[in-house]
């Protein structure tokens, strides 16, 4: 018998075999973040036991979607393109916790599975999807220029069935990329018992932030949001009601590690 090595499974001798790779994790993406109000009761009802919505603006939430390359400390892995592209669509919104304010994630999709069990990690809901986002071009007609009128165009869709799409346009440069997606995040991870019988093998409130960010370019807009209906999900409760702002912006950060805030004692 050896000691099996690997941050999830599947654990080996050497751990090579894990889906995700150990920290610290390297990003570097392109977003654009869609800042909305929707009702408040709405968002509250989406909070779990312990937490509070915002004081200031509680119905703002900001759809973003993200064209992300990550990796990990071994060089290597940006050189094999699909272990470290993927892309993402989440909403956050802004709650209390323990008297603090941070930003929540309350739904997600990614295409890739490593990016869908890194973030159960870290606690964000992620689901599997299909994101679509027009790429900025320097030179042709076949995309949008990084400047104001430049429009690009924006699509959420899983189990078939298109749930979200946008259109986002530049107006002028920017120095900040909008206020809800802007705290350290607090998230729930919780695995139900093997019994299943309504009990957590494992139920805390954990919180993150990033190191070493570097923000690049960022243009401010206008935009259109929409969701639609499907089995599977929810969003229309959390439908757009009035719009605050939209971004286009670049950023780099790294992550290594987060912070549990409480855990519940499992008896």
């Amino acid at each position: 018998m050896s000691e099996l090595k690997g941050l999830f499974y599947p654990r080996t001798p050497t751990g090579k075999a894990s889906i995700v790779p150990p920290t610290p994790w390297h990003y570097s993406g392109e977003l654009v973040t869609l800042e909305y109000r929707t009702d408040p009761k709405k968002v509250a009802a989406l909070l779990p036991e312990g937490f509070e919505l915002a004081e200031e603006d509680p119905g703002a939430l900001a759809a973003i979607w993200a064209d992300w390359q990550s990796t990990g400390d071994d060089p290597e892995q940006l050189l094999d393109p699909i272990r470290v592209q993927y892309k993402e669509m989440f909403i956050v919104c802004r709650c209390r916790f323990q008297g603090k304010t941070y930003s929540r994630c309350l739904y997600i999709w990614v295409d890739k599975e490593f990016a869908m069990l890194r973030g159960q990690h870290q606690g964000y809901p992620k689901k599997l999807g299909s994101i679509q986002m027009s790429r900025p071009v320097t030179v042709g007609k076949a995309g949008p220029r990084l400047e104001p009128g430049g429009t690009f165009g924006l699509t959420l869709a899983a189990f078939d069935r298109r749930l979200a799409e946008a259109r986002f346009t530049i107006r002028k440069e920017s120095e900040s990329a909008g206020f809800v997606n802007g705290h350290p995040m607090a998230h729930s991870r919780w695995v139900p018992a093997i019994e299943t019988d309504g009990t957590q093998s494992l139920e805390e409130v954990v919180t993150m932030s990033g190191f070493d960010v570097e923000k690049g370019r960022c243009f401010e807009g206008d935009f259109d949001l929409a969701f639609f209906d499907s089995p599977v999900e929810e969003l229309l409760d959390i439908a757009p009601q009035e719009k605050i702002a939209g971004y286009w912006h670049e950023i780099g950060v790294s992550w290594r590690a987060g912070t549990t805030l409480a855990r519940k004692t499992l008896g």
